[in-house]
């Protein structure tokens, strides 16, 4: 809006300065051409006559040519003028005047209230919708929050440090508040929330570990690391591809665990489907799902073949599990336990620390030269790759908070160094397709941490077993399915999860049949990517 001020006060000057001019032009042609002299606001009524076309009052009618043509510029400059005013300055005035504004407040209650929106908020967005929770974002982007209207998405506009803003969300009426903008303004935020009220359940997420206290001490009641929690991820990633040896599963009993495995190049299970495996056979192995180059597939059938980029969704005993996992990974000759981390902040700085814990080695690559950097320099720099060793290198974590970036150094990288395993962190669970298609052999992004961590948290009934990992395993009630047996709700034709075990009565029950019912009482264990889980949440719960 300040941009048509600026436009409107300039035309106004300009008008201003051609009336003045007409005015004086005019004195001095009454003068010189009818010998009548005029003051100069004489002359400002007559030019002002002319232009608004309301006529001249007493000098109507000029003997000289002169002062007739002129009088004749005058008019026209008038109709030009009212012809210019109404394209360029009244109709886009009133167009302006007319466009949506921003909702600045909502009548949801028993809601979530989201306190700053952002591409990783969709996650988020998507798990409270599956569980049909209300939420409301509030964001001080005028412009995003009549984007985010525009397209169904329930919004307001307000300064999120003021009470008048959560009020207007209805925060009283809510049943928790989240803040994800940045450690200063979350903060901020909280103070504000629990200053307008004691009851409030407000969840914060952490970027820098060290303030974590501070929001708690602010008024916080949960706070949540994602990035922490990524940098670990991706690390343990990188560690369990380096050996045979099984190490990053889920267990559920005594006798059933679940985990994803890497399929390496030159593995025995690479040109092969599932069937031909023997992974279900012959091993006794659920397969619940895999991921071809991004992709997930709930039931690989005859036409996925498995490659050195699928990614395996499996659930049996560790025994089992322990076999193939040596079956995944290459058997050509091991090559070096040094994994380059290019990035070096929160998250890079987890994966360090992880990697160290796990007694591997790292070459960290970062822009700044700072403590811990080994190699100064970008990361899509294809000499920095090469001083880093990436030809020696068993794998990189690409770490950085740009999407754009990481997808380049994935594409350098494979140029540099064609055999590297490449683990990515991403910001937007959009851009994780691009990175598989660009060589990344597992990518896991920030936005699905975070909002798993977050819907773990704010969603009652629902506890999400895993997520830092690109598969989602939870425990849930499923009320709408009470009653019926398993093989009538064909849960994974439906949604595509795979209902790994059930909790009844303080027992896990794992052998489940076609014909198994579910009772209104037990948990379901149940596993799948994330679209998967949310349309099981929407169908069950």
């Amino acid at each position: 809006m300040n941009y048509w001020w600026r436009r409107l006060a300039l035309s106004l000057g300009a008008v201003f300065a051609l009336v003045v001019v007409y005015a004086w032009l005019y004195q001095l042609g009454m003068a010189a051409f009818e010998g009548e002299t005029k003051t100069f606001a004489q002359a400002l009524q007559i030019v002002i006559e002319s232009l608004t076309t309301a006529g001249f009052g007493g000098d109507a009618g000029w003997d000289s040519t002169a002062m007739n043509l002129f009088v004749v510029g005058m008019n026209l400059t008038g109709v030009l003028l009212v012809f210019l005013a109404l394209p360029l300055l009244v109709v886009p005035l009133f167009q302006q005047a007319l466009q949506d504004r921003p909702p600045e407040s909502t009548d949801l209650t028993d809601h979530v209230v989201i306190c700053g929106y952002s591409p990783r908020s969709d996650v988020l967005a998507d798990e409270l919708e599956a569980a049909n929770v209300p939420y409301v974002f509030v964001d001080d982007d005028p412009e995003l929050v009549v984007d985010l209207s525009n397209d169904g998405t329930e919004a307001i506009y307000g300064e999120l440090d003021q009470e008048e803003t959560l009020r207007a969300a209805n925060a009283g009426e809510a049943r928790s508040l989240v803040t994800d903008v940045d450690d200063e303004t979350n903060a901020v935020v909280i103070l504000t929330a629990r200053e307008f009220s004691s009851d409030l359940t407000i969840v914060s997420v952490v970027e820098d570990e060290d303030v974590a206290s501070y929001h708690r001490y602010a008024g916080a009641d949960e706070t949540v690391r994602p990035r922490r929690v990524l940098g670990q991820s991706l690390a343990t990633k990188a560690t369990t591809t380096l050996s045979a040896e099984l190490r990053d599963t889920i267990e559920l009993s005594e006798d059933l665990e679940v985990t994803e495995l890497l399929v390496q190049d030159d593995s025995d299970l690479v040109g092969r489907t599932v069937a031909e495996s023997g992974i279900r056979d012959r091993m006794g192995i659920t397969v619940i799902g895999a991921w071809f180059n991004g992709e997930f597939v709930p039931v690989p059938g005859p036409d996925h073949r498995i490659d050195g980029n699928t990614i395996l969704l499996v659930a049996g005993r560790r025994d089992d599990l322990t076999e193939l996992k040596a079956r995944a990974v290459s058997t050509l000759e091991h090559r070096p336990e040094n994994v380059i981390v290019g990035g070096y902040g929160v998250v890079g700085r987890t994966a360090v620390e992880t990697l160290a814990g796990n007694g591997v080695s790292t070459t960290v690559v970062d822009l700044a030269d700072e403590p811990g950097v080994d190699v100064v320099g970008s990361i899509t720099d294809e000499d920095v790759f090469e001083t880093a060793g990436a030809d020696e290198a068993r794998s990189v974590l690409l770490t950085v908070n740009d999407d754009a970036t990481t997808i380049y150094a994935t594409l350098v990288l494979k140029q540099v160094a064609p055999d590297i395993e490449i683990i990515a962190r991403a910001n937007e669970t959009e851009n994780i397709p691009k990175l598989y298609r660009a060589g990344a052999e597992y990518v896991l992004s920030l936005s699905t941490v975070t909002g798993r961590m977050l819907a773990s948290v704010l969603i009652e009934d629902e506890e999400i077993l895993t997520p830092e990992t690109q598969f989602e395993l939870v425990r849930t009630t499923a009320p709408q399915i009470a009653g019926k047996s398993l093989g009538e709700v064909d849960l994974r034709a439906r949604t595509g999860c795979t209902v790994v075990a059930v909790e009844r009565d303080g027992e896990l029950l794992t052998d489940l049949g076609p014909e198994f019912v579910v009772n209104a009482d037990d948990a379901l264990i149940v596993a799948g990517d994330d679209d998967a889980i949310n349309r099981f949440v929407a169908l069950a719960v």
